[in-house]
């Protein structure tokens, strides 16, 4: 049996989701605890850490790992504007790169940021994905490693000691929270004992050489130490709000929306719009999991209080299951795979403990109510 969040409605078969004895999930009781916060107060605080690594002259004060999103740039713009630091955006990019993406980074490039993107060699990113796709139904492990690694190495590089990342996922979300600073403090060190169990270095084959793993890489650890990097969670200094970093960075740009009104897979349009792997991804996480983008943007409304729990439901069922044709095109041209070979492989995925066969469809075992 799926159990559900009797609040938000978030399954079980999110990875490392807990509950409550009284059934709520452990991202509804963090939002609970937020509105006690005294936000004025971690404000001062973020203005303390800011003055404190001040750069003089044409220096970076810091990197923020930037996609051109809604987040990201509310991040990038409070720092240069309201605080008046001087962020070095950093861009590891998306394995299929949108035109909104591109234009919304362009956009908001004119405000006056400097900017690095990292494109990674396509002929391996490519190579990577499809593997990834194949062995655990998640063409972006690559990229994910890439967009660790990135922002870290060009601080490294540069000599920038603040990193500024949006919000800690684990603890938004629903996940493991390892220590009470987990969602103000992004421990550097603990991404590198995360991934010692996925080092690029064993993605190396006959394809795959050791130099094409550069850009997915973490520096050395103990470069990394000598370093004295800092790198903290912007959304614990605000109160975090992903509709409201919408709403507000659409004023200061000219931020698009994906052209049909709403994404694939949901019923929202200004989320994840920079690369068209991602409905795929969602996608696959839904055969996986048994939870897509919809269900995900739907649960982040609840516990915003901005979406009632039947619409929430009306929600999921209307639009979770949805594949792209364009989105889906596309990711098999980059992959160089047939439709035929990507629908075999999901269904390989399929986890049968969540799914039973009901015709020619496939439903939950146990759905919401």
């Amino acid at each position: 049996m799926i159990k559900y969040c009797k609040k938000c409605l978030m399954p079980s078969t999110r990875p490392r989701i807990m509950f409550d004895k009284t059934g709520v999930c452990n991202a509804c009781q963090y939002k609970k605890e937020n509105i006690k916060i005294d936000y004025e107060k971690r404000e001062e605080e973020l203005r303390k850490i800011l003055k404190k690594n001040k750069v003089k002259g044409s220096k970076y004060d810091c990197v923020v790992p930037w996609s051109g999103g809604k987040d990201s740039s509310y991040v990038a713009y409070q720092l240069k504007f309201k605080y008046g630091v001087n962020p070095l955006l950093v861009t590891f990019s998306p394995l299929i790169p949108s035109q909104v993406g591109k234009h919304n980074r362009k956009e908001m490039i004119k405000l006056g940021f400097d900017h690095i993107i990292v494109t990674p060699n396509e002929k391996i990113s490519s190579y990577l994905s499809k593997r990834f796709l194949i062995e655990r139904a998640n063409p972006k492990v690559a990229w994910d490693a890439g967009i660790n690694s990135i922002p870290i190495k060009t601080a490294m590089e540069k000599k920038i000691k603040l990193i500024f990342y949006a919000e800690h996922g684990e603890s938004h979300y629903g996940g493991k929270i390892l220590n009470k600073n987990s969602d103000k403090i992004r421990d550097i060190n603990e991404i590198f004992e995360h991934q010692i169990g996925d080092d690029p270095k064993n993605w190396i084959d006959n394809i795959v050489a050791e130099k094409d793993i550069a850009p997915y890489c973490l520096p050395e650890k103990k470069e990394f130490n000598k370093n004295k990097m800092q790198a903290y969670y912007f959304a614990y200094f605000d109160s975090w709000d992903v509709n409201r970093n919408y709403e507000f960075i659409k004023k200061k740009i000219n931020f698009k929306t994906h052209e049909k009104n709403r994404s694939p897979g949901t019923f929202t349009d200004y989320d994840s719009l920079d690369d068209h792997i991602d409905s795929i991804y969602y996608h696959l996480q839904y055969i996986k999991f048994g939870f897509g983008r919809c269900w995900r943007d739907a649960s982040r409304h609840v516990q915003l209080n901005k979406l009632k729990k039947d619409k929430a439901i009306k929600f999921i069922n209307e639009y979770d299951h949805e594949l792209d044709d364009n989105d889906l095109s596309k990711t098999l041209d980059y992959l160089k795979m047939s439709r035929i070979e990507f629908f075999n492989i999901i269904e390989k995925h399929r986890n049968k403990k969540i799914w039973k066969k009901s015709g020619n469809k496939y439903k939950l075992i146990n759905e919401p109510e």
